[in-house]
């Protein structure tokens, strides 16, 4: 039983001690992927901490409603900025870079050739399945069954 305590307040320092960290890991890779993800995150906590704000004008004190969403806020921001420093997460952010870095991107003359293809094709396709819907209701309509 001993054992299982100190396993259990061992792994909880080590989180809280993890958290609490300032340091940047593996601080020249992945900085393109890793900076976006984290601006990205800052991002969803302000809109998140604006729309609090915006919820609370009329129901809450003056003091409640600079100081939750504030408190909302910093909280983010130090949510993403560890997490683009936790290393398992930062490691598969330097991956992605790694792999996006490898893509073959097209050209634009591709992009732009590939691009009318999708929307002739949708299209053509619209016009195929609008003509077979007006078909089988006409042969339904001379059979006699009513169509909603």
């Amino acid at each position: 039983m001993g054992k299982d305590n100190s396993i259990a307040s061992s792994s909880s320092w080590q989180f809280l001690n993890g958290l609490l960290r300032t340091d940047l890991y593996k601080r020249t890779q992945g900085k393109i992927t890793r900076q976006a993800t984290c601006i990205v995150i800052w991002v969803v906590f302000a809109l998140g901490a604006w729309r609090l704000h915006q919820f609370m004008v009329n129901t809450q004190p003056v003091a409640l409603r600079y100081a939750v969403p504030a408190a909302l806020l910093a909280a983010g921001l130090w949510v993403g900025y560890r997490a683009v420093n936790d290393p398992t997460f930062a490691d598969f952010l330097i991956a992605v870079e790694a792999e996006m870095n490898k893509v073959s991107w097209p050209s634009q003359t591709e992009l732009v050739r590939a691009s009318l293809v999708v929307i002739i094709l949708i299209f053509g396709l619209t016009v195929v399945l609008f003509s077979y819907d007006l078909i089988l209701a006409w042969i339904l309509k001379h059979l006699g069954i009513t169509v909603v």
